[in-house]
């Protein structure tokens, strides 16, 4: 069986530190250290979320955050030669009400998603992206432009699994 395709979106990456969280933080720490690290997943993630990284205010923070990336070897997407295509799609998303136009950068994650045919994005926001209702607007709108990968936006419990 192939193996999956992820994308991380920030907030993933940001749970690794998050104390106020102390859940979806341990079960975020399981993901990248029994699935991640062993490469049970090619573990994509783009530009938009080292950019989004870059915003943090605590420079030892945004240290912490940027060292993920090596550390567990993400493959990062070169989106530059697709960007316009990838910005058309995000635009798509906002246009339609499917995400409020102030969440352009939640647009742009799954839209890269959309274009990489990414198998699932994974995300612990609730709010604009890992919920059903959301996902199914997504995948509408995208077989109704062409896109027809199968696709999911889940969180990090959901790709967290045993071997039996």
């Amino acid at each position: 069986m192939k193996k999956l395709n992820i994308y991380l979106d920030t907030s993933v990456i940001n749970h690794l530190f998050a104390d106020d969280a102390p859940e979806a933080k341990l079960i975020t720490k399981e993901l990248f250290e029994k699935f991640i690290k062993n490469k049970k997943y090619n573990t994509y993630i783009s530009p938009i979320v080292i950019n989004e990284i870059n915003q943090t205010t605590s420079g030892e923070k945004k240290s912490k955050l940027l060292s993920i990336i090596s550390e567990y070897d993400l493959i990062i997407l070169d989106i530059e030669t697709d960007k316009n295509e990838i910005e058309s799609i995000a635009q798509g998303y906002l246009e339609q009400g499917i995400l409020p136009r102030k969440s352009l950068l939640d647009a742009l994650h799954i839209a890269v998603c959309t274009y990489y045919e990414i198998d699932a994005l994974v995300s612990w926001n609730y709010k604009h992206m890992a919920n059903i209702n959301r996902e199914r607007k997504i995948i509408s709108w995208n077989i109704g432009e062409g896109y027809t990968h199968n696709m999911r936006i889940c969180t990090p419990m959901e790709v967290i699994y045993e071997n039996e």
